[in-house]
């Protein structure tokens, strides 16, 4: 078992270097199915209050990394509205039920973001649920791995955008009545915002974009005491490698040859990243891009 993260060790070896086998789902795919199953911190995040009493909305809280925040902002005290897919009720079932075992409240509402009218209900379900809400966390996203821009229907990049970029939008929005000064929005974008692959040209650009969209955010919210901030994950051992997020036959090399660390990165690490700018301890960050990628060099 991997110790905890305060844990003093060499971070090449705090994880296995992966080489998993060539596996393909259906998307948006089950964590569940996948060999290896994503590490989500269920063995080894420890909490220390620093979420205590906030009431958080995250988006893609069943699996991979919205399913790791999901169970580290349990584990610091906060309660979690999940918003995740029908079709991913089985692995939403597994964090909520890790959210309980931490004592917090978890509200779980399924449905497709890619509507604005499912986004604004799923803000005022949050806000039911959970007795207010005061941090919101987006991390939900599409990837589909296509060699060429002739090979992209308009239909994927329509709905690659709505999910990664139009999504955010209607959330934070209709949030924004409910969130009083202090509270906190966490986007995520990614490593393909400054390094796009050319394969997920739909995906980079919608990265790009959450981050222009993120640091203009933040300078109009600080003026209400809201601070907005991003977190850029690098490659990352989620369902979304497996549902045609790259090209399936580079599976076994997934992260270890992009990487200066060596290996691709577990949802548990990224984590710890949406805690920090979700608590008061980033205070005076703001507008910022915080890159968890294992090394790669970014602007």
């Amino acid at each position: 078992m991997t110790s905890d993260q305060y844990t003093f060790d060499d971070p090449r070896h705090r994880y296995p270097v992966i080489s998993p086998e060539v596996q393909q789902q259906p998307e948006p795919g089950l964590q569940s199915a996948m060999t290896p199953v994503p590490d989500l911190g269920e063995a080894t995040y420890r909490g220390t209050g620093r979420l205590t009493g906030r009431k958080a909305l995250i988006t893609g809280a069943d699996s991979g990394i919205g399913a790791a925040v999901a169970i580290a902002f349990a584990r610091e005290g906060a309660d979690v509205t999940l918003s995740y897919l029908p079709e991913e009720e089985e692995d939403a079932r597994h964090v909520v039920e890790q959210v309980e075992a931490a004592g917090r409240k978890a509200v779980a509402v399924p449905g497709d973001l890619t509507s604005a009218s499912f986004c604004r209900e799923l803000v005022a379900r949050a806000v039911e649920g959970m007795g207010g809400l005061d941090a919101i966390v987006n991390v939900a996203g599409k990837q589909v791995w296509q060699p060429t821009i002739e090979e992209i229907s308009d239909e994927q990049f329509e709905e690659t955008f709505r999910t990664n970029v139009f999504a955010p939008f209607f959330i934070v929005k209709a949030a924004l009545p409910h969130l009083a000064p202090g509270s906190t929005i966490v986007n995520t974008a990614s490593l393909e915002a400054y390094v796009p692959a050319p394969d997920r040209l739909d995906y980079a650009t919608t990265k790009g974009a959450i981050n222009n969209f993120s640091k203009g955010l933040a300078q109009q919210l600080i003026t209400r005491g809201i601070r907005v901030n991003v977190v850029a994950p690098g490659p990352t051992w989620t369902a979304l490698q497996v549902t045609r997020g790259v090209d399936p036959e580079t599976l076994p090399e997934f992260g270890s040859s992009e990487s200066p660390m060596g290996r691709a990165a577990q949802p548990a690490e990224q984590a710890p990243a949406y805690v920090f700018l979700t608590s008061a301890e980033s205070s005076f960050v703001a507008g910022e891009t915080l890159n968890v990628n294992g090394g790669m060099v970014t602007p």
